[in-house]
């Protein structure tokens, strides 16, 4: 196969048609295949933009009634692109889950973003999300049907825990997770009270580790309850991103030795939404008000990070490492890296590196090519 140019067989139409053949018909997976590329030129979601990236020979305003066409007429199972994701996975599991929000406004329309993501290596694969109809945090019903939709798709045995931040806590929400034996670490604000059972007595948990000093960080090996609900309790003090001292207490189902070192793994949801965004694709460029086709545009996103994710990823390990600036950090992310290398072979039809790249995007082992 020549990989240093496309050719009149689109190589990507012919890396995702392996999966979705099944449940989806040609024309739309070309359309989805199109889009996808479109994205990596343009790096972003306006649809004017995209148009005039298509790989086709019809006109721009012909190419932008297809998109339009696409985003109001068809229904894109966000299921399937879940186990599509899932299967371009590059390590196996048990996996470490996080959760978090993204949004913004456009006029008067709150985008509300609640994600569930695979963390590893400094960034985190997108898989699930809800759209929340509404300003602010999920509620407990929520989360679990996003947890609970996970599950039903891959199993509670691919879990090896749950990461979340400040604003995912809540008696039933830690309830469910108690209940369903998920490990899970997540952080809570300063100010909660704990209910400490020897004792009988309610205790902020600011108070309870004000000894800690910067650096230091500590685990308390037996039960406590917050909200009535029983965990375990870790600490530490670091410094915040102010440079101010910070206290961050863990609650956690089991193994609380663990919570901070893994907590710490959270921020990476983190940075797949900036990759998704400023740092990417601009997500937040949308004109796109309609829920349901925002919906869509952003599985169509997810397909692209993961796509440049894997190109950068194999490079970075196989090919030719990133190189490291003096204070230790990467020039480049592996996302910006992969996708930097996308957008060369698309657009001057270069591939100096003579892989496959479209079929990063092939769920039939794809990195092993």
């Amino acid at each position: 196969m020549n990989t240093n140019h496309i050719g009149k067989n689109n190589q990507l139409l012919d890396a995702i048609v392996f999966f979705f053949s099944k449940n989806i018909n040609l024309a739309h997976i070309r359309l989805i295949s199109l889009f996808i590329e479109a994205l990596c030129k343009a790096k972003t979601v306006c649809f004017t933009m995209l148009a005039t990236c298509f790989d086709s020979p019809a006109k721009s305003q012909s190419c932008l009634r297809r998109i339009q066409r696409f985003f109001a007429e068809y229904d894109l199972c966000p299921d399937l692109v879940a186990r599509f994701i899932f299967r371009l996975l590059p390590f196996t599991g048990p996996y470490q889950l996080a959760i978090d929000r993204t949004n913004w406004q456009f006029g008067s329309t709150d985008i509300n973003i609640f994600m569930l993501a695979v963390v590893y290596d400094g960034v985190a694969y997108p898989l699930l999300f809800s759209m929340l109809p509404k300003k602010g945090n999920s509620n407990s019903a929520e989360r679990i049907a996003l947890i609970q939709r996970y599950i039903n798709l891959f199993g509670a045995d691919t879990i090896d825990c749950l990461m979340a931040d400040r604003e995912f806590v809540g008696e039933k929400w830690i309830g469910w997770l108690n209940g369903n034996h998920i490990r899970y670490y997540i952080r809570v604000k300063e100010n909660f009270w704990v209910k400490i059972p020897s004792t009988g007595k309610m205790a902020k948990v600011s108070w309870m580790f004000n000894f800690l000093k910067v650096g230091e960080v500590v685990s308390m090996h037996k039960i406590y309850y917050i909200n009535g609900q029983a965990c375990y309790l870790s600490a530490g003090r670091v410094k915040g991103r102010d440079g101010k001292p910070e206290l961050q207490v863990i609650i956690s189902f089991n193994k609380p030795e663990d919570a901070l070192q893994t907590y710490r793994r959270r921020w990476q949801i983190e940075t797949m939404f900036r990759a998704m965004k400023s740092a990417g694709f601009n997500m937040e460029d949308t004109h796109l008000v309609d829920m349901e086709r925002i919906e869509k545009l952003l599985l169509l996103v997810m397909m692209a990070f993961v796509w440049c994710y894997n190109v950068g990823e194999f490079v970075h390990r196989n090919l030719k490492p990133i190189k490291i600036k003096k204070h230790g950090r990467k020039a480049v992310s592996i996302f910006r890296y992969g996708l930097d290398i996308v957008t060369e072979f698309l657009l001057r039809r270069r591939n100096e590196f003579n892989i496959p790249i479209p079929f990063f995007l092939c769920t039939d082992n794809p990195l092993n090519i």
